[in-house]
């Protein structure tokens, strides 16, 4: 079976190691999530199997507890994603303010319906649950960029601007 350091680069390690020296000796498991966060950056946006075993490796922990962070938490993927993957908040405050229409007007212009990814592999639709941005919704994130009070027109000026 492949190591880590046979799958990962010694940067990524490296980037990983600062992350594990923030946690009490014994604990470098606690930092499986900026693992998985900087293993997917570097991979396109998504995470492999290979991959998340090689961070199971490193961080000694079983597989299926990388397996398990990796499927709970919405802003890891599993499977190949667009260049820009547009996080949809639908959740109460969002819905109540219009996430519905935004939701519809996303899958309109971009061709694809909720879980989609364009055929030029440019966006991702993805629904998520709350993004902690209640007071200011409807809402969505592309990459790390929040952006809040969304209408139809505002999305198209944010999308025209990624294009």
């Amino acid at each position: 079976m492949a190591t880590a350091q046979d799958i990962l680069s010694a940067s990524i390690l490296a980037e990983i190691d600062k992350y594990i020296a923030k946690y009490p000796a014994g604990r470098k498991q606690s930092a499986v999530m900026p693992a998985l966060t900087l293993v997917q950056d570097h991979n396109g946006g998504w995470l492999t199997t290979q991959l998340m075993d090689a961070i199971a490796d490193y961080l000694d922990m079983p597989p299926i507890a990388v397996y398990e962070v990796a499927s709970f938490y919405s802003m890891y993927e599993l499977k190949p994603v667009g260049k820009y993957k547009v996080c949809v908040c639908t959740n109460v405050s969002c819905m109540l303010c219009g996430s519905d229409e935004i939701v519809a007007h996303l899958e309109k212009r971009l061709g694809i319906k909720l879980g989609g990814t364009t055929s030029d592999n440019k966006f991702t639709l993805k629904e998520v649950e709350c993004l902690a941005a209640c007071g200011n919704a409807p809402m969505f994130q592309i990459g790390r960029d929040y952006h809040e009070n969304l209408t139809p027109e505002k999305v198209d000026q944010i999308l025209d601007g990624l294009e």
